[in-house]
């Protein structure tokens, strides 16, 4: 039924099968362990800065400029210090703050007729040096996540998952408004919208047309194998077989929003009135089980896309749904709702790093030990399109040798870059430079 390998599955009617997480009952013999993975999640149209960086909480709210501007931030001296005292933005980190790190004023280059947002999206992880790609106008090659990939994603069954919080038609923007991995210039990584596509992908059934949930579809052969496990492995499956059965209430629970939605006729797109911050926490514990099952090392989730203007209900925030985009083009009058928005993702942000933090890998530590997980964006501010002083935090890496709880500031001019040639040489990657990478960060590494 099962084989001992590192890898089990759960067989079930109409050929499902369900990837387990490891358990020491059904394991080889020899030691296991822990895989290394990466994770992107990625963060549209920048932040506002006097509520995510300290030291700018009584700055004065910049004017709207279409094009990029020199970064607004306070002058910091280059230092490394802990990770203690969180700004309003950062605050739902508090109980995690030991094991993320804050790095600031790293920066991108602008490669001028290029669309500020476009770019800042599409090359967030790719950052080419500006004469490099002739190919395109946007300084934009293989991705990060594809060169990671490379290395730790060999022998996984997906060597990425790309996801995406944005299932909105949109005729308006190009694609490079909308997507952050790509195989190669011009060449884009097709992302996962749907939940369900998502779900079916990672544990589905070879059956078309059978929505059935898969827990009950594999319900026989998880019996016959609790039956053979010792009782730590027991638990452990019961609480995984538990969450995966809990993520097919959601996906279920979205879905029969949006029949309902739908069956309304309401004037604005459906995806529009659905919960977003649900929307964004299915596709992170999505993103969490296929790292604890392996069948992926390597990540990306794009929270949303650049410069849509397609309206999104925050839920608990806003009586309406509103256009993240838009409101950045007048910050005075919203910059409460901005400031909220802005806690609202890194909210979600904390939740999956919480989740990633409460699975126990097979040598005790957590997922998250063993995960370098980004969050970032490509803008600095989202009013003055700055591509300098970019909100960047790690979570995690601490078993890929990560330092734990700092904040990190570098000097002037420092790459973003430099952020991902240091996390490749964790990864154990043997390079010397990854796009217009200068060097690797100082104190980063513990």
């Amino acid at each position: 039924m099962i084989k001992s390998t590192r890898r089990q599955f759960l067989r079930g009617a109409a050929g499902t099968t369900m990837a387990l997480p490891f358990l020491e009952s059904v394991a080889r013999a020899e030691p296991f362990t822990p895989q290394k993975r990466m994770a992107i999640y990625y963060v549209p149209m920048g932040v506002v800065r006097k509520g995510f960086f300290p030291g700018e909480e009584a700055t004065v709210l910049p004017k709207f400029q279409g094009a990029t501007t020199p970064a607004i931030g306070i002058e910091r001296p280059v230092a490394i210090q802990d990770f203690e005292n969180l700004t309003p933005t950062q605050s739902p980190l508090e109980s995690l703050k030991h094991k993320v790190n804050f790095i600031s004023g790293l920066d991108r280059t602008y490669k001028q007729g290029t669309d500020v947002h476009a770019q800042c999206g599409s090359c967030f992880l790719s950052s080419a040096t500006l004469n490099s790609v002739t190919e395109s106008a946007y300084p934009l090659d293989r991705t990060f996540d594809h060169i990671i990939a490379d290395s730790i994603g060999r022998e996984t069954p997906f060597s990425t998952l790309t996801l995406s919080c944005n299932s909105h038609k949109n005729n308006k923007e190009s694609i490079y408004f909308d997507n952050i991995s790509w195989y190669g210039t011009n060449h884009v990584t097709p992302s996962i919208r749907d939940v369900r596509q998502a779900y079916q992908r990672l544990f589905g059934t070879n059956k078309k047309g059978d929505l059935r949930d898969i827990t009950d579809l594999v319900l026989d052969d998880a019996k016959e194998l609790q039956r053979s496990l010792n009782r730590t492995d027991k638990n452990k499956f019961e609480e995984y077989f538990e969450g995966i059965r809990s993520l097919e209430l959601q996906i279920e629970r979205l879905e029969a929003m949006r029949t309902e939605i739908e069956s309304a006729k309401v004037a604005l797109p459906t995806d529009s009135l659905l919960p977003r911050g649900e929307y964004i926490r299915t596709m992170g514990d999505l993103m969490v089980a296929a790292f604890q099952t392996g069948l992926t090392n390597v990540a990306t989730l794009m929270i949303g896309p650049e410069r849509w203007d397609t309206p999104y209900r925050f839920e608990s925030l806003f009586d309406k749904p509103m256009s993240h985009h838009q409101m950045t083009h007048n910050p005075h009058k919203f910059v409460d709702q901005l400031l909220q928005i802005d806690k609202f993702y890194m909210e979600q942000y904390a939740y999956i790093t919480q989740k990633m933090d409460s699975v126990i890998e097979s040598d005790g530590s957590t997922l998250l030990d063993n995960t370098v997980f980004t969050y970032g964006s490509g803008l600095g501010d989202g009013t003055t399109h700055q591509y300098n002083d970019l909100p960047i935090l790690i979570a995690g890496g601490a078993n890929l040798g990560l330092a734990q709880g700092k904040h990190i500031h570098v000097a002037d001019e420092t790459p973003l870059a430099n952020l991902f040639l240091t996390q490749a040489q964790a990864f154990g990657m043997k390079v010397d430079s990854f796009a217009d990478s200068s060097s690797t960060i100082t104190g980063l590494t513990a």
